[in-house]
This record gives C-alpha cells, structure tokens and sequence, in this order.
C-alpha cells in the first residue's frame, strides 16, 4: 500500500505579541533549493553580526563576515548567542597563513557550522585549513575568473558569490560549468534582483537586513501614531 502526502494548504503559524516583530527574509529566497548541510537544509543566511537581529529574525543561518581581522572573542559570542547555525568568517584576505588555520579550528571547536575564508586566500591556505576541520570551507568569489577548480581541489566545498549587481550573471556562469556545485550568494537590495539571482542557480542566499536605525524608525513612527 503507497501513500500520498501533500502540502498542506495552510501553513500553521505561531506568534506571539511580544516576538511577532522580526527581521524576515523576503519571500523570494524561498524558492532557492537549499544547501543540506548534515540534514538541515539552509536556504537564507543573514548577513550580520548583531546579535539582537539574530536572535530575532527566520534566517536558516547566520554570515558572521565582518570587515576586521577576525577574533575568536566575536565568533564565540556570535555562536553561543545565536539559536541558528553559524557560518564564521576565519580571513583569507590581509588574515593569512597559521593564523587563519588556527581561527578555522577555533571557530569548529566553538560550534560554527561553516567557515568562510575571503577571495584572496591562497590554494595552499584552503589546503591548510582543510586538514585541520570537518565542517565546510565557504570560499568568496568575486568574478567569473576565479579558479575555481583549483579552489575545488583544494578543499573548498561551496562557493559565496558575492558581485555586487553583477552577481546573477556571475552565478549563471558558475553554475553552467558546475552544475551540482553548492552556491551561496549575495541576493542584493530587492526582491527582483534576489529573484534573478535564485533563478540563475543560487542554491542559497545571504540577506542583508535594515540597520538597527531603521528598524527603530519604523518602530517609532508607530509608537507616535498611538
């Protein structure tokens, strides 16, 4: 005897009145495929370090990428705060050599789900890295000339575009060479660009979300509105 499931028509949903105000992905990531990393799949990844936006938005994960060399302090926090996996940025731009190996074990020994290393990290650095951890290495790639295959070799397991507003192009290139290769990238400003970039071959996407000023001005045009 076979089963049949369906989807259901509606969708249960709880909130509540003191956590229904939350940071939501747009609607569009949603049809991305999804990146299944150990069972769970991971289809949007907010791009931030602040842990109040973190613990109070429907991200399946968090970018921790920041623009300073990276700290263990911070991805300790980061990790610990958060109730979502955790993709910890180690360095690879001017972070180089042992330091970004030992940031990789230090950010696998906290709990961190992924480790993304910038576009400049050489092969041998990558190769470094992935003796050392079993958790996937995220390289950045920033144009279609990137070597990817000596990326692949080396012991990068996905790839985070990131092209500004030429990512979709960028990421319907890779993904016409490479089409099972895992991709994470930047969806950009609106819900079309999101869109394109899900519809070249993005298998995920990382969601910049309103500044904290934005959040409370919206907030507090409604409080004056009482």
């Amino acid at each position: 005897m076979s089963f049949r499931f369906s989807e259901p028509k509606k969708i249960p949903r709880i909130n509540s009145k003191l956590r229904r105000h939350i940071v939501s992905m747009p609607d569009e990531i949603w049809k991305a495929s999804g990146i299944v990393i150990w069972g769970r799949r991971i289809k949007s990844l907010v791009f931030t370090t602040d842990i109040a936006i973190i613990r109070n938005c429907n991200a399946d994960a968090v970018l921790a990428v920041y623009p300073f060399t990276p700290q263990q302090v911070i991805s300790d926090a980061i990790i610990q705060a958060s109730s979502i996996p955790v993709f910890c940025g180690v360095g690879g731009g001017t972070t180089q050599g042992s330091r970004v190996v030992a940031l990789a074990q230090d950010a696998e020994a906290q709990g961190a789900m992924g480790l993304v290393v910038n576009a400049p990290i050489t092969n041998e650095d990558i190769e470094a890295v992935a003796q050392v951890v079993d958790i996937p290495i995220v390289v950045t790639v920033l144009n279609e000339n990137a070597d990817i295959d000596k990326r692949l070799e080396a012991g990068a397991s996905i790839l985070n575009v990131s092209a500004a507003e030429d990512t979709p192009r960028v990421v319907q290139i890779i993904r016409k060479r490479y089409p099972d290769l895992p991709i994470i990238a930047t969806g950009g400003p609106t819900r079309e660009s999101i869109l394109r970039t899900v519809e070249a071959g993005a298998n995920a996407i990382s969601y910049t979300p309103p500044t904290t000023k934005a959040l409370f001005t919206s907030m507090m045009l409604d409080y004056r509105n009482r």
